[in-house]
Protein backbone atom coordinates (compact mmCIF):
# COMPACT_ATOMS: atom_id res chain seq x y z
CA UNK A 1 0.00 0.00 0.00
CA UNK A 2 1.62 3.16 -0.77
CA UNK A 3 0.30 6.44 0.82
CA UNK A 4 0.79 8.99 -1.72
CA UNK A 5 1.46 12.19 0.26
CA UNK A 6 1.90 15.60 0.06
CA UNK A 7 3.94 18.41 2.26
CA UNK A 8 2.63 22.02 3.28
CA UNK A 9 4.94 24.46 4.31
CA UNK A 10 6.50 28.11 4.10
CA UNK A 11 9.28 27.11 5.07
CA UNK A 12 11.66 25.12 2.13
CA UNK A 13 13.99 24.11 5.08
CA UNK A 14 11.08 22.38 7.23
CA UNK A 15 10.27 20.90 4.18
CA UNK A 16 13.56 19.52 3.30
CA UNK A 17 13.62 17.87 6.90
CA UNK A 18 10.38 16.63 6.72
CA UNK A 19 10.99 14.71 3.26
CA UNK A 20 14.44 13.65 4.59
CA UNK A 21 12.43 12.24 7.14
CA UNK A 22 9.88 10.57 5.61
CA UNK A 23 12.73 8.89 3.20
CA UNK A 24 12.94 6.35 5.46
CA UNK A 25 9.31 4.64 4.86
CA UNK A 26 9.37 2.77 2.17
CA UNK A 27 5.57 3.40 1.69
CA UNK A 28 5.39 7.22 1.15
CA UNK A 29 5.19 8.55 -1.88
CA UNK A 30 5.75 12.35 -2.24
CA UNK A 31 3.86 13.72 -4.97
CA UNK A 32 3.94 17.21 -4.49
CA UNK A 33 5.56 20.09 -2.80
CA UNK A 34 3.61 23.16 -1.47
CA UNK A 35 4.86 26.84 0.13
CA UNK A 36 1.46 28.10 0.68
CA UNK A 37 -2.60 27.37 1.10
CA UNK A 38 -3.47 28.34 -1.71
CA UNK A 39 -1.36 26.17 -3.81
CA UNK A 40 -1.89 23.27 -1.43
CA UNK A 41 -5.48 23.55 -2.12
CA UNK A 42 -5.19 23.24 -5.92
CA UNK A 43 -2.68 20.58 -5.57
CA UNK A 44 -4.84 18.46 -3.51
CA UNK A 45 -7.53 19.00 -5.28
CA UNK A 46 -5.85 17.84 -8.74
CA UNK A 47 -3.19 14.73 -7.02
CA UNK A 48 -6.71 13.46 -4.25
CA UNK A 49 -3.60 11.91 -2.13
CA UNK A 50 -3.66 9.85 0.66
CA UNK A 51 -1.96 12.09 3.06
CA UNK A 52 -0.85 15.72 3.63
CA UNK A 53 1.59 16.91 6.09
CA UNK A 54 0.17 20.37 6.30
CA UNK A 55 2.00 23.16 8.54
CA UNK A 56 -0.63 25.09 10.31
CA UNK A 57 1.60 29.27 10.62
CA UNK A 58 1.65 30.34 6.94
CA UNK A 59 0.82 33.68 5.34
CA UNK A 60 -2.74 34.53 4.07
CA UNK A 61 -4.06 30.88 3.88
CA UNK A 62 -2.98 28.93 7.28
CA UNK A 63 -3.42 25.03 7.36
CA UNK A 64 -7.13 25.61 8.86
CA UNK A 65 -7.86 27.60 6.20
CA UNK A 66 -6.57 25.19 3.56
CA UNK A 67 -8.89 22.26 5.24
CA UNK A 68 -11.81 24.54 4.97
CA UNK A 69 -11.39 25.49 1.71
CA UNK A 70 -11.84 21.40 1.01
CA UNK A 71 -15.08 20.39 2.30
CA UNK A 72 -16.57 20.30 -1.13
CA UNK A 73 -14.27 17.21 -2.05
CA UNK A 74 -13.37 14.02 0.04
CA UNK A 75 -10.42 15.44 2.04
CA UNK A 76 -7.21 13.81 2.64
CA UNK A 77 -6.48 12.40 5.74
CA UNK A 78 -4.54 15.79 7.25
CA UNK A 79 -1.06 15.85 10.08
CA UNK A 80 -0.67 19.19 11.07
CA UNK A 81 3.05 20.42 11.90
CA UNK A 82 3.42 23.05 14.06
CA UNK A 83 5.87 24.96 16.66
CA UNK A 84 2.98 25.44 19.36
CA UNK A 85 1.08 23.02 21.15
CA UNK A 86 -1.92 25.34 22.19
CA UNK A 87 -3.00 24.11 18.41
CA UNK A 88 -3.87 20.57 19.74
CA UNK A 89 -7.41 20.93 20.49
CA UNK A 90 -8.14 23.10 17.11
CA UNK A 91 -6.25 20.58 14.84
CA UNK A 92 -8.89 17.49 16.73
CA UNK A 93 -11.40 19.94 15.84
CA UNK A 94 -10.90 19.93 12.01
CA UNK A 95 -10.23 16.44 12.08
CA UNK A 96 -6.60 15.74 11.58
CA UNK A 97 -5.62 12.17 12.18
CA UNK A 98 -2.43 13.58 14.31
CA UNK A 99 -0.38 16.84 14.70
CA UNK A 100 4.02 16.88 14.99
CA UNK A 101 5.38 19.30 16.68
CA UNK A 102 8.29 21.32 14.93
CA UNK A 103 11.29 19.76 14.56
CA UNK A 104 9.46 16.67 13.80
CA UNK A 105 11.54 13.65 16.01
CA UNK A 106 11.65 10.28 14.15
CA UNK A 107 9.75 8.14 16.57
CA UNK A 108 6.42 10.30 16.70
CA UNK A 109 6.78 10.35 13.02
CA UNK A 110 6.51 6.92 12.99
CA UNK A 111 4.04 6.64 15.41
CA UNK A 112 2.05 8.95 13.51
CA UNK A 113 2.79 6.86 10.15
CA UNK A 114 1.41 3.43 11.82
CA UNK A 115 -1.64 5.32 12.48
CA UNK A 116 -2.67 6.86 9.34
CA UNK A 117 -1.74 3.25 7.58
CA UNK A 118 -4.01 1.52 10.15
CA UNK A 119 -7.18 4.59 8.96
CA UNK A 120 -5.96 3.86 5.07
CA UNK A 121 -6.72 0.34 5.38
CA UNK A 122 -9.64 0.51 7.80
CA UNK A 123 -11.08 2.99 4.78
CA UNK A 124 -10.21 0.61 1.80
CA UNK A 125 -12.08 -1.91 3.52
CA UNK A 126 -15.18 0.08 3.58
CA UNK A 127 -14.41 1.04 -0.28
CA UNK A 128 -14.24 -2.74 -1.01
CA UNK A 129 -17.62 -3.28 1.16
CA UNK A 130 -19.30 -0.73 -1.09
CA UNK A 131 -18.13 -2.15 -4.24
CA UNK A 132 -19.69 -5.87 -3.24
CA UNK A 133 -22.67 -4.65 -2.14
CA UNK A 134 -22.55 -2.24 -6.05
CA UNK A 135 -22.31 -6.22 -7.35
CA UNK A 136 -24.74 -7.98 -5.14
CA UNK A 137 -26.92 -4.88 -6.08
CA UNK A 138 -27.08 -6.34 -9.73
CA UNK A 139 -26.90 -9.83 -9.84
CA UNK A 140 -28.42 -10.41 -6.13
CA UNK A 141 -30.78 -7.01 -4.65
CA UNK A 142 -32.68 -9.45 -2.01
CA UNK A 143 -28.85 -10.50 -0.31
CA UNK A 144 -27.55 -6.68 -0.40
CA UNK A 145 -31.01 -6.01 1.32
CA UNK A 146 -29.91 -8.50 3.95
CA UNK A 147 -26.47 -7.36 4.34
CA UNK A 148 -26.95 -3.76 4.66
CA UNK A 149 -30.20 -3.89 7.07
CA UNK A 150 -28.72 -6.56 9.16
CA UNK A 151 -24.97 -5.62 9.45
CA UNK A 152 -24.92 -2.96 11.91
CA UNK A 153 -27.22 -5.08 14.55
CA UNK A 154 -25.18 -8.24 14.04
CA UNK A 155 -22.06 -6.36 14.68
CA UNK A 156 -23.47 -4.30 17.75
CA UNK A 157 -24.67 -8.03 19.11
CA UNK A 158 -20.76 -9.62 18.79
CA UNK A 159 -20.33 -6.69 22.17
CA UNK A 160 -21.41 -7.86 25.84
CA UNK A 161 -24.60 -5.92 27.16
CA UNK A 162 -23.67 -7.23 31.05
CA UNK A 163 -20.08 -8.05 32.50
CA UNK A 164 -20.20 -10.76 35.17
CA UNK A 165 -17.45 -9.77 38.05
CA UNK A 166 -16.67 -11.83 40.82
CA UNK A 167 -15.22 -9.25 43.60
CA UNK A 168 -15.26 -9.59 47.34
CA UNK A 169 -16.88 -12.86 47.14
CA UNK A 170 -19.92 -11.55 45.35
CA UNK A 171 -20.80 -11.91 41.85
CA UNK A 172 -21.72 -8.34 40.22
CA UNK A 173 -23.91 -8.00 36.73
CA UNK A 174 -22.79 -5.06 35.12
CA UNK A 175 -24.50 -3.34 33.22
CA UNK A 176 -21.36 -2.26 30.25
CA UNK A 177 -23.58 1.25 29.43
CA UNK A 178 -22.87 2.35 33.24
CA UNK A 179 -18.91 1.60 32.87
CA UNK A 180 -17.06 5.05 32.86
CA UNK A 181 -13.85 3.96 32.78
CA UNK A 182 -11.46 1.11 33.17
CA UNK A 183 -7.83 1.62 34.58
CA UNK A 184 -5.30 -1.71 34.44
CA UNK A 185 -3.40 -2.99 36.83
CA UNK A 186 -1.10 -5.85 35.67
CA UNK A 187 -3.99 -8.56 35.04
CA UNK A 188 -6.63 -7.34 36.68
CA UNK A 189 -9.11 -4.31 35.64
CA UNK A 190 -10.75 -1.63 37.83
CA UNK A 191 -14.38 -0.71 36.29
CA UNK A 192 -15.39 2.59 37.66
CA UNK A 193 -19.42 2.49 37.47
CA UNK A 194 -20.05 6.00 38.75
CA UNK A 195 -20.95 4.94 42.42
CA UNK A 196 -19.03 1.76 42.34
CA UNK A 197 -15.65 0.63 41.53
CA UNK A 198 -14.80 -3.41 40.70
CA UNK A 199 -12.14 -5.92 40.50
CA UNK A 200 -11.68 -8.06 37.83
CA UNK A 201 -9.06 -10.42 36.92
CA UNK A 202 -8.58 -10.06 33.22
CA UNK A 203 -6.01 -8.75 30.73
CA UNK A 204 -7.15 -5.07 29.47
CA UNK A 205 -6.54 -7.16 25.71
CA UNK A 206 -9.14 -9.26 26.02
CA UNK A 207 -11.48 -7.48 28.03
CA UNK A 208 -11.48 -4.58 24.73
CA UNK A 209 -12.48 -7.85 22.80
CA UNK A 210 -16.06 -8.07 24.87
CA UNK A 211 -16.50 -3.96 24.63
CA UNK A 212 -17.81 -2.28 21.62
CA UNK A 213 -15.14 0.11 20.34
CA UNK A 214 -17.42 2.51 18.99
CA UNK A 215 -18.16 3.43 22.57
CA UNK A 216 -15.39 2.35 24.82
CA UNK A 217 -11.77 3.28 23.73
CA UNK A 218 -8.52 3.31 25.16
CA UNK A 219 -6.98 6.80 25.89
CA UNK A 220 -4.34 5.69 27.88
CA UNK A 221 -1.35 2.43 27.97
CA UNK A 222 -4.04 0.98 30.59
CA UNK A 223 -6.92 3.20 30.74
CA UNK A 224 -10.15 2.50 28.62
CA UNK A 225 -13.13 5.16 28.71
CA UNK A 226 -16.54 5.32 27.81
CA UNK A 227 -16.96 8.31 25.30
CA UNK A 228 -21.07 8.50 25.41
CA UNK A 229 -19.68 9.97 29.70
CA UNK A 230 -17.71 12.61 28.35
CA UNK A 231 -18.90 15.61 29.60
CA UNK A 232 -15.46 17.91 28.43
CA UNK A 233 -11.94 17.85 26.86
CA UNK A 234 -9.15 19.97 28.37
CA UNK A 235 -6.21 21.12 26.48
CA UNK A 236 -3.19 20.13 28.70
CA UNK A 237 0.84 20.97 28.00
CA UNK A 238 2.69 18.89 25.06
CA UNK A 239 -0.39 18.01 23.12
CA UNK A 240 -1.92 16.26 25.54
CA UNK A 241 -5.83 16.96 27.14
CA UNK A 242 -8.06 15.38 29.96
CA UNK A 243 -11.53 14.16 29.79
CA UNK A 244 -13.68 15.24 32.08
CA UNK A 245 -16.29 12.37 32.38
CA UNK A 246 -19.85 12.71 33.73
CA UNK A 247 -18.75 11.51 37.47
CA UNK A 248 -16.42 14.37 37.50
CA UNK A 249 -13.41 12.33 37.41
CA UNK A 250 -10.78 13.48 34.75
CA UNK A 251 -8.53 10.85 32.39
CA UNK A 252 -5.55 12.11 30.79
CA UNK A 253 -5.30 11.33 27.00
CA UNK A 254 -2.01 10.14 26.24
CA UNK A 255 -0.16 11.62 22.84
CA UNK A 256 -0.11 8.07 21.20
CA UNK A 257 -4.09 8.00 21.59
CA UNK A 258 -4.94 11.81 20.89
CA UNK A 259 -6.82 10.36 17.42
CA UNK A 260 -9.83 9.14 20.11
CA UNK A 261 -10.52 12.73 21.09
CA UNK A 262 -11.23 13.58 17.04
CA UNK A 263 -14.12 11.14 17.25
CA UNK A 264 -16.14 13.06 19.31
CA UNK A 265 -14.92 16.75 19.21
CA UNK A 266 -17.25 18.45 16.62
Amino acid sequence: MTIRTILVDDEPLAIQGLELRLAAHEDVEIIDKCQNGREAIRAIKTHKPDLVFLDIQMPGFDGFSVVQGLMEVEPPLFVFVTAYSDHALKAFEAQAIDYLMKPVEESRLADTLDRVRLRLAEKRGIEEVDRLKEVLAEVAPDSVENLVDGGDQVSANRFEKLINIKDRGQIFRVDVDTIERIDAAGDYMCIYTGDNTLILRETMKDLEKRLDPRRFQRVHRSTIVNLDLVKEVKPHTNGECFLVLGSGAQVKVSRSYRDVVARFVH
